[in-house]
């Protein structure tokens, strides 16, 4: 059967999601294309990648990034569109000519394109967690209103979406015991400090937080995973695509990073998902779903990697990981606060002006001085993200 082609859009084209995602669409050249890129500064990888993409559209951060952006298309005699700022990343999003977005901006940046995404009913494919997080209700409620797709991009989050039944994904309202789900088992590498002795913690450098053993990442991601709030914000992601709620979600480290999550279910049945560590394998399954296409990643050898090794998160090492359930069961805009917080905190200790150990310190304290409350639009979102950011960057 001949594929309808599929023009896509990436919010986010020059970071490892970006990446990887060209990467597939470079192997099904039958299948995509390429309609815009965005990129907050990298303007050098920006330019290349349009040369080989020939996008229509591109969108960078500023009116500097853009006019030098310009000069380096012309004088490579490439005629793109070039845009900027958060209007024009909105723009694209939700352009009549794009099929499908890949949504990889890191943090708070990329809710309002995903949101603008997903009300123009387009086929939205979540890279960027902290959508959900920060305005769970409102993204669903915008997804199930306009007809959208979303697909989930976190290998976690694919790997549960592809061991649920097929059933399950075409209801709004989904209620796990209908179909026999008992829980869902989020696994988690456990990062570069699984293992280093707790009082160390304290003198950890930035080169070493962001060495994460399995998985090439940004060096935002890469803290998280170091601190475990990235588990802490699969958990509360999980909750708003899975309609699962806080005490069925159990994260369980696996440092073997082979089983992506699990499902299991009441007749004593657990289906998992396994993979090499490769962003491209969710990718491909998330664009070409319900089928299957090539990723370019390589089949694992069970019989190399010999054992699978599963334990139980210590939350003493982990604090965010509980701040993270907290936030989950206290609801309204308290997960908005603790990932304000946590942007906050992580970029002061890139930056070398707090400890590691200050980021969860920071966060609850956060959390501690602005009570939830509810978020009814995507103004009172904002209003409460940067009233947690300013009470973060006081107290540091």
């Amino acid at each position: 059967m001949q594929q309808k082609m599929q023009h896509v859009t990436i919010l986010g084209s020059t970071g490892s999601i970006g990446v990887s995602t060209l990467d597939v669409i470079a192997r099904h050249p039958d299948r995509y294309r390429v309609y815009a890129l965005t990129a907050q500064n990298r303007v050098e990888e920006l330019a290349a990648q349009c040369a080989q993409y020939q996008p229509s559209i591109v969108v960078v951060g500023s009116a500097e990034a853009a006019q030098k952006l310009q000069l380096i298309l012309r004088q490579q005699g490439l005629h793109t569109q070039v845009e900027f700022g958060a209007a024009a990343l909105c723009a694209v999003a939700s352009a009549a000519e794009c099929d499908c977005v890949m949504a990889a901006i890191v943090g708070a940046a990329g809710l309002a394109p995903t949101l603008a995404a997903a009300r123009a009913g387009k086929k939205v494919l979540l890279a960027n967690k902290e959508a959900l997080v920060m305005s769970g209700p409102l993204l669903m409620d915008a997804v199930a209103a306009s007809g959208a797709t979303l697909m989930p991009i976190d290998s976690e989050h694919n790997a549960i979406f592809q061991c649920m039944p097929a059933a399950y994904h075409l209801q709004h309202k989904r209620m796990p015991s209908q179909h026999g789900i008992e829980k869902i088992l989020l696994t988690a590498s456990g990062g570069p400090f699984l293992h280093r002795d707790i009082n160390t913690l304290d003198t950890v450098t930035c080169a070493e937080a962001i060495a994460h053993p399995k998985w090439v990442m940004g060096r935002k991601i890469s803290v998280d995973s170091a601190t475990m709030m990235n588990k802490g914000l699969e958990v509360i992601e999980a909750h708003w695509l899975f309609g699962v709620p806080a005490s069925q979600i159990e994260v369980v480290i696996h440092p073997q990073s082979v089983v992506h999550s699990m499902v299991s279910y009441v007749d004593g049945s657990v289906l998992a998902q396994l993979g090499n560590p490769d962003m491209r394998t969710p990718i491909a399954h998330a664009m070409a779903y319900p089928e299957r296409i090539v990723s370019g990643v390589a089949p694992i050898n069970l019989i190399k990697i010999a054992q699978l090794t599963f334990e139980a998160p210590d939350l003493v090492r982990f604090p965010c990981l509980k701040l993270a359930y907290d936030a989950l069961q206290a609801g309204g805009s308290a997960p908005t606060i603790m990932n304000a917080a946590n942007e906050i905190a992580v970029q002061a200790f890139l930056d070398g002006r707090i400890g590691f150990r200050v980021i969860d310190q920071l966060i609850a304290r956060v959390m501690t001085a602005l009570p939830s409350g509810p978020l009814t639009e995507i103004e009172s979102v904002f209003e409460q993200d940067q009233r947690a950011r300013d009470v973060a960057n006081s107290f540091i």
